[in-house]
């Protein structure tokens, strides 16, 4: 299985999921969030980074900075393509350092920049299905992350 849905219902699932994949991830690892605008892609990356050790009310939108370094047990690299004019300007920012890294990078909108990223990543689209609630759709994109998102899917129980 390389891929599976979460149905979050409130804040502490997504945070349970947060905490499976700061985990679960290989060092190295590049996550692609995306979702409308409101979706809850920061707050993902608060969870994550919560389980990286990372106080989440340090983690805010990158959307002005564009690339935000967190340091707890684990690096995080939280970068935002929103603002960006085109690929170019997201090459600007040196992704490769951050994707050749031993932090998990996490970047928000990345289906502006899709061509950028590593061919091998993991990819969570975000879903808004109610007030509090969301569907995550986690997929491990090339062979790389395929046992890692087994082991979430299984730790979260998720199908």
């Amino acid at each position: 299985m390389n891929c599976f849905t979460y149905q979050s219902d409130d804040e502490s699932a997504t945070t349970a999921l947060g905490t499976a994949l700061a985990e679960l991830l290989p060092d190295g690892a590049t996550v692609a969030l995306c979702g409308t605008l409101g979706a809850g892609k920061t707050r993902l990356v608060q969870a994550i980074a919560e389980g990286a050790g990372i106080d989440r009310r340090d983690v805010v939108s990158p959307t002005f900075v564009l690339v935000k370094e967190y340091r707890g047990r684990r690096t995080v690299f939280h970068l935002d393509a929103y603002r960006l004019r085109d690929e170019d300007e997201f090459l600007e920012l040196g992704p490769d350092e951050y994707f050749e890294g031993d932090g998990l990078t996490l970047v928000e909108w990345a289906d502006r920049v899709e061509s950028c990223l590593p061919v091998d990543r993991v990819e969570i689209l975000i879903e808004v299905t109610g007030p509090t609630s969301r569907r995550f759709e986690i997929k491990a994109v090339g062979p790389r992350y395929t046992e890692a998102v087994e082991a979430c899917a299984r730790r979260v129980g998720a199908t």
